[in-house]
């Protein structure tokens, strides 16, 4: 396992190095993970990265790309939007020679064209800025202060929000509210019930699988290894 930089097209024109977490071996074989959207990324990555570590034991190498603005980026987060993190996932995906992609939740709406692959338990943008905006109403709540979905949304349609620590430009929020996975004829769902037990994303903390993490694995190797 490694980290390699991939380059990131800015809005401007231009590259960014953003990092990438990798098992990159040179094998035909090649998964682009793009990564779930915000905390759910943080509680997912323990799963993704012994994903990652199974499917370079079967022979078979991954990236896992960081969005900009995201974990080790220097780029702004409510600089970014859904059109600039396609960008950086379809320069990703021809940096690291990806022959396939899985994506998880949010990042389902987030896949290069043309890709075969797989949406893991995707997840709309509206259901996930619902979730954010209700743990901000909350901790609103529990500080005194109250405040309303309608009213916040407003206010950050026009001078962006802080969400659960992340702050979100207009741009991003506008985005998020129509942003759907976008299923193709290449593309299969991999809904959580293949892999039993409740999604981890929905635990407070980052958490681990190992049942999870072998079940995905097997689903990702069967359906990347040609039939002999």
């Amino acid at each position: 396992m490694s980290q390699q930089s991939y380059p990131s097209p800015l809005p401007g024109g231009g590259t960014a190095g953003e990092l990438a977490l990798t098992f990159d071996r040179a094998r035909p074989l090649r998964l682009l993970i793009v990564p779930a959207l915000f905390d759910e990324a943080n509680r997912l990555r323990r799963l993704t990265v012994e994903v990652m570590r199974r499917l370079d034991a079967a022979g078979i190498d991954s990236a896992l790309p960081d969005l900009p603005g995201c974990n080790e980026s220097l780029q702004p987060l409510d600089a970014q939007t859904v059109a600039t993190w396609r960008a950086a996932m379809a320069a990703a995906a021809a940096w690291f020679g990806a022959t396939h992609v899985l994506a998880l939740r949010g990042g389902a709406a987030l896949v290069p064209p043309g890709l075969p692959g797989w949406h893991y338990a995707p997840a709309k943008g509206s259901a996930i800025l619902r979730q954010m905006l209700r743990a901000r109403i909350v901790a609103a709540r529990e500080a005194g202060v109250n405040e309303s979905q309608d009213e916040l949304l407003a206010l950050g349609l026009v001078e962006g929000l802080e969400l659960s620590g992340h702050r979100l430009g207009p741009g991003l929020l506008a985005d998020l509210r129509d942003l759907a996975p976008e299923p193709g004829d290449r593309i299969t769902t991999i809904d959580q019930d293949m892999l039993g037990g409740a999604g981890l994303w929905l635990r407070a903390e980052p958490d681990e699988s190992r049942e999870q993490a072998d079940a995905l694995a097997a689903i990702l190797a069967i359906g990347m290894k040609p039939a002999a």
